[in-house]
């Protein structure tokens, strides 16, 4: 079987391996983790032939830089747009390339988007952790954080040029800056005019932005009573209000459960859009009703699993 190994030169911050997540374990305190933007992830698997929850490089704004230092592979880069560099090639994210031996590839920031996820056509031989692979940045508990300096494996690699070419892009992708949300569960705990300016003002994603969540700029939310609620458990997509009357929204390595009120959540169909906003972006909330929410998670299977199909056909 062929090997190909990969030397890290440089690793910005939160450049992580992940899997499809580590889900189950709420109730012991440890959040499922995965990719923040689950759709690319998928999709960048499928185009090097995995399975679309098989181990990926998560990257961040911060960019990464590999050596391959043996063998060679196909690989597949898909998400916000970064730009990429594989030998002499220059690419934009959306795209699958063979690396050869000796061979540099470069992963750097574009004019948008905050994640992008680097995928193998192997198995990628890092460490689990309660069986999966899927990296909680802070702890570092799982496959790991990427370093400079660090050398891995790609078992079982293959070098399929016939994979070669570009991504096709996820139409369904539509987000104008409109969150949707379903108020609450602690809606009652706000004012009246705190829950107006909720959903009629604009908030900017502040620079606090991680795998954890996002704090956002904008007016402060006044709390109607006590601040205090027992904790309870929180999810990918809650809105949370600390005593400074700031938001912020939970993402992929969210705490399992806070004692804040969380004024909304975001929907799910929402979720992987708005993961890929950079900080500064402006965004609106809106209320819809929670049957709503489902039809529209509905909708977006659909989207994501015909979108999905083509890839590996």
């Amino acid at each position: 079987m062929s090997t190909a190994r990969f030397r890290v030169i440089h690793a910005g911050p939160y450049v992580t391996f992940q899997d499809g997540g580590r889900p189950g374990h709420m109730r012991f305190g440890v959040c499922a983790s995965g990719p923040m933007d689950r759709t690319s992830f998928a999709a960048a698997n499928l185009s090097t032939g995995n399975q679309a929850d098989a181990t990926s490089i998560e990257v961040s704004m911060g960019g990464l830089a590999l050596e391959c230092i043996s063998g060679a592979i196909t690989v597949a880069i898909c998400g916000g747009d970064f730009n990429i560099n594989c030998g002499d090639e220059s690419y934009s994210s959306g795209v699958v390339t063979t690396i050869n031996s000796g061979q540099q590839l470069s992963i750097r920031p574009g004019k948008s988007g905050s994640w992008c996820y680097l995928t193998f056509a192997g198995h990628v031989d890092v460490p689990q952790w309660l069986g999966k692979t899927a990296t909680h940045a802070l702890s570092g508990f799982g496959g790991g954080v990427l370093t400079s300096g660090q050398e891995f494996d790609i078992l079982n690699s293959r070098a399929q040029s016939e994979l070669n070419g570009p991504i096709p892009a996820f139409q369904a992708r539509k987000f104008g800056g409109h969150l949707r949300v379903v108020l609450g569960p602690q809606e009652q705990h706000f004012t009246a005019a705190a829950l107006k300016q909720f959903l009629g003002s604009e908030f900017t994603l502040s620079d606090a932005y991680d795998r954890m969540g996002v704090r956002l700029k904008g007016p402060s939310l006044r709390f109607g009573g006590a601040l205090s609620i027992p904790s309870e458990p929180v999810l990918k997509g809650s809105v949370q209000v600390a005593g400074d009357g700031v938001p912020t929204i939970l993402l992929a390595d969210h705490q399992t459960t806070g004692g804040y009120p969380k004024i909304a959540t975001v929907i799910s169909a929402d979720i992987d859009d708005f993961t890929q906003l950079r900080p500064r972006q402006k965004i609106r909330f809106h209320a819809i009703e929670p049957k709503s929410a489902i039809m529209l998670a509905r909708v977006r299977a659909i989207e994501r699993r015909s979108y999905l199909e083509t890839l590996f056909q």
